[in-house]
């Protein structure tokens, strides 16, 4: 592991790893507790309503008209819950399989001096491209899951919203099985070459 290619496969292996560990550890320990905001919000507003001394003013009471019945009731719905960080992480297991078998058969072949390959990519634009990809299916995934008051059918959609992370995690496990099945060629690169 000594070459730079073998530095870069382990950095971008590092990256995915430290990907998974924020998707499965820290986002569901944000998601469950509330905010300190809130919670020191409702302190100061105890502590000053114990300070401030109660006076009784005797006032008229005033009519007020009827209080607007509410149209809908917001609630509050969680997207980001153990089965959301389940289906994404598995999804960004089976794009780091796509991504580093990609990665070996390119080095492969163009260390056999395979003419389909001129050059090999670096590893951190490759990193890049993947985690720009996975940045967007999670996004995708997101808004799939995420109640939109606009969009008619919603409910059929936010509970569908799986489908698409398994489509593309079938995706990203074929390309990586097929990359796993190359083989040489049965000629040699300068037979295939020749006429």
């Amino acid at each position: 592991m000594t070459s730079p290619r073998g530095l870069h496969l382990q950095t971008a292996r590092l990256l995915v790893f430290t990907l998974l560990v924020v998707l499965l550890i820290i986002v569901p320990a944000l998601a469950q507790g509330p905010l300190p905001s809130e919670e020191m919000l409702s302190e100061v507003r105890d502590e000053i309503d114990a300070t401030i001394p109660y006076t009784h003013a005797a006032a008229s009471p005033i009519s007020l008209p009827d209080a607007p019945t509410p149209q809908r009731v917001n609630v509050k719905v969680k997207v980001i819950d153990k089965k959301f960080i389940a289906v994404l992480a598995a999804l960004g297991g089976a794009e780091s399989l796509r991504f580093t078998t990609h990665k070996l058969v390119l080095d492969h072949e163009f260390a056999a001096g395979a003419p389909w390959v001129r050059s090999v990519p670096a590893s951190p634009h490759l990193v890049a491209k993947g985690a720009a990809i996975y940045a967007a299916e999670l996004l995708v995934a997101y808004e799939l899951k995420k109640p939109h008051s606009w969009l008619p059918g919603d409910r059929v959609i936010r509970k569908l919203w799986w489908a698409y992370p398994a489509a593309m995690m079938a995706i990203h496990i074929k390309n990586g099985v097929g990359s796993i099945r190359t083989q040489t060629p049965s000629c040699s690169v300068a037979d295939c070459q020749s006429p």
